[in-house]
């Protein structure tokens, strides 16, 4: 669950300001900023930070801490967003043009089945 308040183990959404080889800096509000450790990325090896956010992306955050003198969090997204999960999902971008091709065929089977249905 996405929440304004800022407590640790409350997930925000931040966007990215910056993206370095140890982490990924964003900003949570008007006050505070953020530092997701490299390690706070991916359960696995994480070669480069830019394959998991680049500079304007918002991405969802779970606080880890929070310095409230200096208005800094450490910040994780650890299995928050499919990218850094372990097993990826396959991404194949197709538009609409498979489901537009076969809507015609579908409605005629649905229908097809639906007074098939009411005859018995």
């Amino acid at each position: 669950m996405v929440v304004n308040i800022l407590e640790i183990g409350n997930i925000v959404k931040a966007e990215v300001t910056g993206v370095e080889n140890y982490g990924i800096f964003v900003k949570v509000n008007d006050e505070y900023n953020g530092l997701i450790h490299i390690s706070e990325i991916s359960e696995g090896f994480v070669k480069n930070v830019e394959d998991f956010a680049k500079i304007g992306d918002e991405i969802y955050c779970k606080i880890l801490d929070i310095d409230n003198e200096e208005h800094n969090m450490k910040l994780t997204i650890k299995n928050l967003n499919y990218k850094n999960n372990k097993k990826k999902f396959n991404e194949t971008i197709r538009g609409f043009s498979v489901l537009k091709d076969n809507l015609d065929d579908w409605i005629e089977e649905k229908k097809k089945e639906i007074e098939k249905n009411q005859q018995n």
